[in-house]
């Protein structure tokens, strides 16, 4: 059911946030989304401006979770094979508990070049990443490198523990786990 969730993630970050309440240790605080997909009079393709803020359980403490993904301009352009031109997206996370920040960064898709091959890269965007669940590890967000507008992704499981201790590896893609019966 896991791997379930990265199939998803792709099209849900693209359409619509959505606000859901998974069991009682986590609750959503807020979530916004401004829909500002746009191609400029250069021909630039950026999606649009996200944040997602909520609340979550782990090991006792509440932890507030803020979450911005922004095109930014001062990344590489990333053309696809159609000749589009994307501006390739950053993403803040920011994790607190309490008055303590326990995790304050920025990624691009280069923040995942450890665990996505460099051929991948050069035609990918950060599209997106959102919050997984919890576990006694730590809690886990679902990463999403791909190329821009299909289906072609790289699942990523990144964790941060308690104290701000980062982790992060390749899920597998629903293809490489169903293989088809010959």
């Amino acid at each position: 059911m896991k791997k379930l969730l990265y199939l998803f993630i792709v099209s849900g970050l693209i359409t619509v946030a959505a606000c859901s309440k998974k069991d009682n240790s986590q609750k959503v605080d807020d979530t916004r989304v401004l829909m500002q997909n746009t191609t400029d009079k250069e021909g630039l393709q950026r999606m649009q401006v996200s944040k997602n803020e909520q609340t979550v359980t782990f090991k006792g403490k509440e932890y507030n979770i803020s979450i911005l993904r922004t095109p930014d301009d001062s990344l590489t352009r990333v053309k696809s094979e159609m000749g589009d031109v994307f501006i390739d997206n950053r993403i803040a996370l920011r994790i607190t508990q309490g008055n303590r920040e326990v995790l304050n960064k920025s990624f691009t898709k280069h923040s995942f070049s450890s665990v996505v091959n460099a051929n991948f890269m050069k035609k990918s965007i950060l599209e997106g990443m959102v919050f997984d669940k919890t576990t006694t590890q730590g809690i886990i967000f679902a990463v999403s490198v791909s190329y821009p507008q299909t289906d072609l992704y790289i699942p990523i499981s990144l964790t941060v523990d308690a104290d701000g201790k980062m982790s992060m590896k390749r899920e597998e893609l629903i293809e490489e786990i169903y293989q088809p019966e010959e």
